[in-house]
């Protein structure tokens, strides 16, 4: 006789990680969520000073909106997307761009531009040069 453990759930067959049932955590995402589902939380203590999750997931966007501003982008969106910062606008000579900025240090990892002809190009690549 089998014991319960030596039987596989049915659910173990055939349901390997989709969109339906399984969303990768990364520190970006957790912080979303956080915000979303608990936004008077407790997220940050430091000495006196306390920030709820959703003054944390402003203020990290806040900053994200000030890396724009510096670089002469027009913001249109900034969203997380694999444990990173993706903002999508326009430079200063108006091309539609989407940049991915690292959460931590916001450094720019990647420029991607719209050419005048709709073509995608990649001209930075967090400092390893031009492609």
């Amino acid at each position: 006789m089998s014991s319960p453990s030596d039987t596989a759930h049915p659910f173990d067959d055939h349901l390997g990680p989709n969109p339906a049932n399984y969303q990768p955590l990364t520190p970006l995402s957790l912080l979303a969520r956080a915000a979303h589902v608990w936004p008077r939380h407790t997220a940050v203590i430091h000495g006196g000073l306390r920030r709820s999750y959703a003054e944390l997931y402003d203020r990290s966007r806040r900053l994200a909106s000030a890396l724009a501003a510096e670089n002469g982008w027009t913001v249109r969106r900034i969203k997380i997307d694999d444990g990173c910062y993706e903002i999508d606008g326009a430079d200063a000579d108006g091309r539609r761009i989407e940049v991915t900025v690292h959460p931590a240090t916001l450094a720019v990892i990647e420029v991607e531009y719209e050419d005048d002809d709709g073509d995608r190009r990649r001209p930075d690549r967090g400092g390893k040069g031009n492609d």
